[in-house]
């Protein structure tokens, strides 16, 4: 696959609130090595844990977070469509494609967090 096809991705997954930790875990090590596995590179993942849901899911008001920024050809985004609607864990899942713009805010934004946390 050619390196000038790739495009950055930003995945937000939220899992339902009941799994356990390790489950979680799993499910989120599934889902980057199917990245890894088709082709792509994940840059960075983030697991929020539980957080409030806006409204309610399946009469489910929190889910488990997990945000995963990657690299991948367009046709990778159709093969994890079908992953993430047979996983029955899954609540909601959203793809969004990053401009140069993103990619750069997003890791001003992690920095930072570097920084913050190497003062505290």
């Amino acid at each position: 696959m050619a390196t000038e096809n790739l495009q950055s991705y930003e995945l937000m997954i939220i899992f339902t609130p009941v799994l356990a930790e390790d489950d979680y875990k799993t499910a989120q090590k599934k889902f980057a090595d199917f990245i890894k596995d088709n082709g792509g590179n994940v840059t960075h993942q983030d697991a929020w844990g539980l957080r409030s849901l806006a409204y309610p899911i399946a009469k489910k008001t929190t889910g488990l977070y997990w945000v995963v920024e990657y690299s991948a050809s367009t046709d990778l985004n159709a093969k994890l469509e079908v992953q993430m609607n047979r996983d029955e864990n899954i609540m909601r899942h959203m793809v969004t494609r990053l401009d140069k713009y993103s990619i750069a805010y997003n890791n001003r934004k992690r920095n930072k967090n570097k920084e913050v946390e190497a003062v505290s």
